[in-house]
């Protein structure tokens, strides 16, 4: 809890944290210790050892809120994602008017290529179900992101041929729902994306647009950067907003089809499951 209080409101000090742990939990203040007691070091603000003990305090999302969350947006295989945990009671803070609360939420790991945490993902949900929690940021992200990505259906140090990169988590699981055999990257952000590490023996390289603008230097600096790692990069456009909503409001087997004309005929054979 204190690593989350650290992190949410922007504490570094020790005794200001425990100071906003013991207000939130309406605890009384501790008899004043010797000062030349030793201490044990805290996780620095937003840093990987905060995000590593968060994401241990996390739990598998098979039967949570997070997997439902998931499975309302059409996505059925979060839980095999070992990048993805569930925390029933992450601390919250509106950046705004200070005001703290603790909802479940959705911990997605953000790892390095050889499978260590440099990151996290945090989007917390509506204990009711209904989606995101109403609250002015329902997703937050903290570590070193840059570089790195919430990495699907890849082990670490594995050497992989082909890939597909996105910025957003659902974006990819979406594409995961009909390519499960495709390893792919979520990197958070359009600049996050722009910065990806490639694995070793990336050869092709396919990157999942939205249908607006926003994103668009993010990808347009990813595939030069691919060019010139003599990686082979191509675009994957949705038909709707974006891939998740096209697997919501059309279905799989309708993605599939989309997609089979955008892959390469080998990937296409390779790994689309439906269509």
């Amino acid at each position: 809890l204190l690593d989350v209080i650290r992190e949410s409101c922007g504490l570094v000090e020790f005794h200001d944290v425990a100071d906003e742990a013991r207000r939130f939990l309406a605890m009384p203040r501790p008899p004043a210790q010797d000062p030349g007691a030793e201490r044990q070091p805290a996780a620095a603000r937003g840093s990987p050892d905060a995000a590593r003990r968060l994401f241990a305090m996390s739990q598998p999302i098979a039967g949570t809120l997070a997997e439902r969350y998931l499975a309302c947006r059409g996505i059925l295989l979060a839980a095999r994602e070992r990048a993805l945990r569930f925390h029933p009671g992450c601390y919250y803070r509106d950046l705004v008017t200070g005001e703290t609360q603790t909802l479940p939420a959705l911990i997605a790991a953000v790892t390095s290529l050889d499978g260590r945490i440099t990151g996290l993902q945090r989007t917390w949900l509506d204990p009711n179900g209904n989606g995101k929690a109403p609250v002015a940021d329902p997703r937050r992200s903290l570590g070193n992101l840059l570089g790195n990505a919430i990495w699907l259906g890849m082990e670490p140090g594995e050497s992989i041929s082909v890939m597909v990169a996105g910025e957003g988590l659902e974006t990819m699981a979406s594409l995961r729902a009909v390519m499960p055999a495709l390893p792919a990257a979520a990197a958070t952000s359009a600049n996050h994306l722009a910065g990806l590490t490639f694995p070793p023996g990336c050869r092709r390289l396919y990157i999942a647009a939205d249908a607006d603008a926003a994103g668009r230097h993010g990808i347009e600096r990813l595939s030069q950067r691919a060019g010139e790692a003599g990686i082979l990069a191509i675009v994957l456009r949705p038909q709707l907003g974006d891939f998740n909503d096209d697997l919501r409001h059309l279905g799989p087997t309708h993605l599939a089809t989309w997609l089979s004309d955008q892959l390469a005929p080998e990937d296409a054979r390779q790994f689309l499951t439906s269509g």
